[in-house]
């Protein structure tokens, strides 16, 4: 039995979503690789750039395959943690933002 929800074998299973709808999963595949390409962004920065989003939308797999890139791309640690820091700040700011919402609504409440 496993240990955890979520096996790190699967991430290599990742490009058989194909098999249950080819279509949609080979334009998926080419709309990925397209997207990693050098452009105006580096592949360093967009592997970066992947690593803090990984962690926004919390996927275990996409951390693993991100932290490994990233290591590949000689990315530091500490590149890496500012990273995920900047990702956090940025949920957490919209997860507080959303507080005006509830203000708003507690103000026309009680009013």
């Amino acid at each position: 039995m496993a240990n955890n929800y979520y096996d790190a074998a699967d991430l290599r299973k990742f490009g058989k979503i194909t098999e249950w709808s080819e279509e949609l999963g080979e334009k998926f595949f080419d709309y990925y690789g397209k997207v990693f390409e050098e452009g105006a962004l580096s592949a360093r920065e967009k592997s970066l750039i992947a690593l803090a989003v990984s962690h926004v939308v919390k996927c275990p797999y996409c951390i693993d395959a991100y932290t490994k890139d990233g290591l590949e791309k000689g990315i530091t640690k500490e590149e890496m943690m500012e990273a995920v820091h900047a990702g956090a700040a940025i949920e957490s700011g919209a997860t507080l933002v959303h507080g005006v919402q509830m203000m708003n609504k507690y103000n026309k409440l009680s009013m």
